[in-house]
């Protein structure tokens, strides 16, 4: 709810401060008094879009103040939370605009985009007039309008739930379908090069193993020779036969030696052990060098094929083994594509029913929560003298979506046996202002914590017709919030509350200012809004006979 409005240096505004109450707050004044500078001034704290020069002449900048109680459950909460900006009961918008056009705003001290601004002004505002294109004329916004009132929110998300799940299904059959033709396209390389990996069967390490093995047999070669002959220095053609006689020649003059060979006979028996020692291992040093010449040809050829297609394919030759499982694996879903294919089909058939059936589902219930507002909007307009008047919820088909495969249109026919139409174009001014009356009425019950604001939406009516949209008025504020800008009096009399708008003109300077009347005046404007320039006591009379009324 709109609790204050301050305003400095705004147009033909010095200063004025003004304070709002619940209910139904009239604001009348006569024709050029600046009624449309106050809502242009409103208008600004909001975010949205109107004059580009509001700069009072010879002020440097003008600024307005908005005030607004925010209830625990208001909308503008959500948004203030998206935005970062600390939450409070009370919401405190201030825009600033420079002599030389440069805007900028804060919410709650904070400073804020545009954008932010506009986006919160929606759930805390709305302007209803013959000229109203930011709500119930625009047919883009007749479906959203048609779901609140329905209670649709829960529906609404099941659809969207659907949409999604639809357009997941279908990206992920679409990028199983460009996978599939890229495998298509390369079959033939991938066919070749497994079965050349396959044939191959390199093994992780085995290049390491056969090159170690390669450079230990051409070592071999160049050794062997020279490792043959110190065997055969150390065998019984070389040192082990002089040192066995030598052992046999001292064994047989031990015994007239009195022990002096003992020591000796020891010595050599040890170096006769070392001796077969080093033959031993010498000879198996020998044996492992022995090899096959065809044994080296062979090891070299795959050690040279393993590591040509290696080269080939771009990878260590220890990647051979992984590369071809990885072409495998491709291939294998090159030939399990179509049954893959087909899956996929059946989960995009399964979303596609799933969301026909959702949406399907929540079409009805458009449908009969079209026809309740139809019924709805037809005990409205007969207390406003148009009950020769048609509401029609129109519903058709639209391209499917996330809100469903619905559009929806308010049409109107003003005439018995003539064709609906648009509402903002079939309707005049009087009759366009008491339909968009009677519409706000059937969809007000869907909002909370909303300020509506009705800019002359009475314009072009009186008499009985009048009262009877004043009347309407006065019940739509009976829960909310209301301003009216009115020439009425029949709604003036009506007000809970009540200001007049007038304009000044002193040493030159015209200046408008807002004054809350008291009861005794509100007598005053409505008798001159009665009767004109010369109030009279009939006039007042009359007034008075009005605010008793109401």
């Amino acid at each position: 709810m709109l609790r204050g409005l301050d305003i400095r240096d705004m147009l033909l505004i010095d200063r004025l401060e003004l304070e709002f109450q619940p209910g139904l707050n009239v604001l009348t004044g006569e024709t050029g008094a600046g009624k449309s500078i106050l809502l242009d001034s409103l208008g600004f704290v909001l975010g949205w879009r109107g004059r580009a020069e509001l700069v009072r002449q010879g002020a440097e900048r003008g600024e307005v103040v908005a005030s607004f109680d925010l209830a625990p459950d208001h909308p503008g909460r959500a948004v203030l939370a998206e935005a970062g900006i600390d939450i409070e009961d009370e919401l405190i918008l201030r825009r600033v605009n420079t002599a030389d056009g440069r805007k900028t705003s804060w919410i709650n001290d904070r400073r804020a985009s545009g954008e932010v601004l506009r986006r919160l002004s929606e759930t805390l505002v709305e302007l209803h007039g013959q000229h109203d294109d930011r709500g119930l004329l625009d047919p883009k916004g007749h479906r959203a309008l048609l779901d609140a009132f329905a209670d649709n929110d829960a529906r609404l998300e099941a659809v969207a739930q659907a949409w999604r799940a639809r357009a997941e299904a279908r990206r992920a059959l679409d990028a199983a379908r460009k996978s599939l033709d890229a495998l298509r396209a390369e079959e033939e390389y991938l066919r070749h090069a497994v079965s050349e990996i396959e044939a191959l069967a390199p093994e992780p390490g085995e290049d390491a193993s056969l090159d170690t093995r390669r450079r230990q047999m051409q070592a071999g070669a160049r050794i062997r020779e020279d490792i043959a002959r110190a065997l055969d220095a150390l065998g019984s053609g070389g040192a082990e036969g002089p040192m066995i006689d030598a052992a046999r020649w001292l064994d047989a003059a031990s015994a007239h030696a009195e022990g002096r060979l003992d020591a000796p006979i020891e010595a050599l028996s040890r170096a006769m052990d070392a001796l077969a020692e080093a033959e031993q291992g010498t000879a198996a040093a020998l044996d492992s060098l022995d090899f096959d010449p065809y044994e080296l040809e062979t090891l070299e050829e795959r050690l040279f094929a393993i590591r040509g297609l290696a080269r080939k394919h771009d990878v260590l030759p220890d990647g051979l083994a992984e590369l071809g499982q990885t072409l495998r694996d491709r291939l294998d879903a090159l030939d399990g594509g179509a049954r893959g294919l087909a899956d996929l089909q059946a989960a995009v058939d399964q979303a596609d029913e799933r969301y026909a059936t959702a949406s399907e589902t929540l079409r009805g219930i458009r449908q009969a929560a079209a026809a309740r507002l139809d019924r709805a909007m037809a005990a409205e307009l007969a207390p406003l003298k148009m009950d020769r008047a048609v509401f029609e919820t129109r519903l058709d088909e639209a391209p499917p979506g996330p809100f469903g495969r619905d559009s929806v249109e308010f049409r109107v026919a003003t005439n018995p046996g003539a064709p609906a139409g648009p509402l903002g174009k079939i309707a005049s001014g009087g009759e366009l202002s008491r339909f968009l009356l009677a519409l706000k009425v059937c969809l007000t019950e869907a909002q909370s914590g909303l300020t509506m604001i009705f800019d002359e939406i009475d314009r072009g009516v009186g008499g009985a017709t009048a009262d009877a949209v004043g009347r309407r008025l006065a019940a739509l504020a009976t829960d909310a919030q209301v301003l009216v800008v009115t020439h009425s009096p029949q709604v003036a009399a009506l007000g809970a509350h009540h200001w007049r708008v007038v304009k000044r003109v002193a040493e030159d300077v015209t200046t408008t200012d807002v004054v809350p009347l008291a009861a005794s005046d509100r007598i005053d404007e409505i008798a001159r809004m009665l009767a004109g320039d010369t109030v009279t006591a009939q006039a007042r009379a009359a007034a008075q006979a009005l605010i008793d009324a109401g």
